[in-house]
């Protein structure tokens, strides 16, 4: 097992150290200027993305396919991972992971264009697809679309199911002595008890909770932010200043080189907005009545409001407070610099956010089974989806009482291993992307 264990660890380091950062950069540049600058659009999303919310029957929305999209993209990355990555790259690391989310938003547009222009009807009236059909029925690529869809199970039972499922535990019983177990079996049924309604009950459950939970978490920033109000301006200034300097910006914190906050603040970017990883897609093509253009419109806004509104307000909450009183930021861990900031709330601040925490985590379990079940259907049609909700809801239990560093390294194996093929049919099929804009 650790020989399997430092394998998986060696992969994932070399594929993230420089192949995929470099490949979706690239990719976001490329369609960014092929698609003319797509991101202006994204006022036009919004607004369509609040017209026509709701779908009868077995139908999903455009609205409920893009909760379901964010309920997966939105989770603990926004909180702890903004958190390490200040730690780690610097206040610039913040700045290039608004550049990740920025340029993102137009290899989300071109993905989630094709996923929904080749979706294909169910019996039912509703609508499935994804990178898997476009790769089949598009560019007659099966062998290409088997290999993305079990990497995209693996995905689902590593960071949609275990990873997740221990980060709510940890949530739970840093504030409450409760076994793992009972939080396990706890979540375990929850989740149980949405994914037998398919794909129309998790789209409702995630249009209910998205909201919820990041108002919830918004409040909490902004209520910092504004009780820092004197001190923004010098956070936001350390943040363009450390993008480009390795000086110091912070009372003594968070100094770096500027590599290195390049290099962590678009990992984290790319890691929180799954951008090119072709997992949005699966949630864009279930909005069954919804043209192409219109639902990439739709689902590129899911960048804009993982990535420049949610790590955004995270990282200003917790700089503004580094300006005002570094110390405490000093002496805590890499992944608790929102728990500091958290903790100049008037009353509870850090049970507020280990709520946040749960909320986020159990949204990805819920978001993530989605995309699982889209991946099960297509290679071994509705049976195959039951046997998934099955070992899904298991993987959810064991991730609470279990170890999971080996997890989190084939979480990222997983994705990497998704967005290859995704990008490579994103190259070929360009041409149709840039006449579809």
């Amino acid at each position: 097992m650790e020989q399997i264990g430092g394998l998986v660890r060696t992969l994932c380091d070399f594929l993230w150290g420089f192949p995929m950062p470099v490949l979706l950069l690239g990719t976001h540049l490329c369609f960014t200027v092929k698609l003319g600058f797509i991101q202006k659009k994204v006022p036009r999303g919004i607004r369509m993305s609040f017209a026509g919310r709701k779908e009868e029957g077995t139908k999903v929305s455009a609205y409920e396919a893009l909760s379901t999209a964010l309920a997966a993209t939105i989770g603990t990355g926004n909180i702890i991972g903004i958190s390490a990555a200040i730690a780690v790259g610097g206040p610039g690391a913040l700045f290039w992971c608004w550049i990740c989310g920025l340029l993102g938003m137009a290899t989300c547009y071109a993905e989630c264009f094709l996923s929904a222009k080749y979706r294909i009807r169910r019996p039912d009236g509703s609508a499935c697809g994804g990178p898997m059909y476009v790769m089949e029925h598009r560019l007659h690529r099966k062998g290409m679309a088997a290999v993305f869809s079990l990497f995209a199970l693996l995905a689902a039972l590593s960071v949609g199911s275990g990873v997740q499922a221990h980060a709510l535990t940890a949530a739970v019983t840093r504030h409450i002595p409760v076994s793992p177990h009972l939080v396990g079996m706890t979540a375990a049924l929850l989740a149980g008890s949405v994914l037998i309604g398919g794909a129309k009950k998790t789209a409702r459950v995630c249009t209910r909770l998205v909201p919820v939970m990041c108002l919830i978490y918004l409040g909490g920033c902004l209520y910092v932010i504004l009780k820092n109000a004197a001190f923004l301006p010098a956070a936001v200034s350390a943040v363009f200043r450390g993008a480009f300097s390795s000086r110091s910006v912070i009372g003594g914190v968070a100094g770096c080189a500027v590599t290195t906050g390049i290099r962590v603040g678009m990992a984290k970017g790319l890691f929180t907005n799954e951008a090119g990883m072709g997992s949005a897609p699966m949630a864009a093509a279930a909005a069954a009545d919804t043209a192409p253009r219109q639902q990439a419109l739709i689902s590129m806004t899911g960048i804009f409001w993982d990535t420049l509104v949610m790590c955004a307000v995270t990282g200003l909450a917790v700089l503004s407070g580094m300006v005002r009183d570094p110390a405490p930021y000093l002496a805590a861990g890499e992944d608790a610099y929102c728990f500091v900031a958290f903790g100049s709330l008037p009353f509870a601040g850090e049970e507020l956010l280990s709520l946040c925490l749960v909320l986020f985590a159990f949204a990805t379990v819920i978001g993530w089974s989605f995309y699982g079940e889209c991946a099960a259907r297509y290679l071994w049609g509705e049976r195959g989806v039951k046997l998934f909700q099955t070992v899904y809801i298991v993987f959810v239990y064991l991730g609470a009482v279990l170890s999971l560093e080996l997890v989190w390294d084939l979480s990222d194996l997983a994705n990497a291993c998704m967005a290859l093929p995704n990008l490579f049919c994103l190259w070929l099929l360009r041409r149709e992307i840039s006449d579809g804009a």
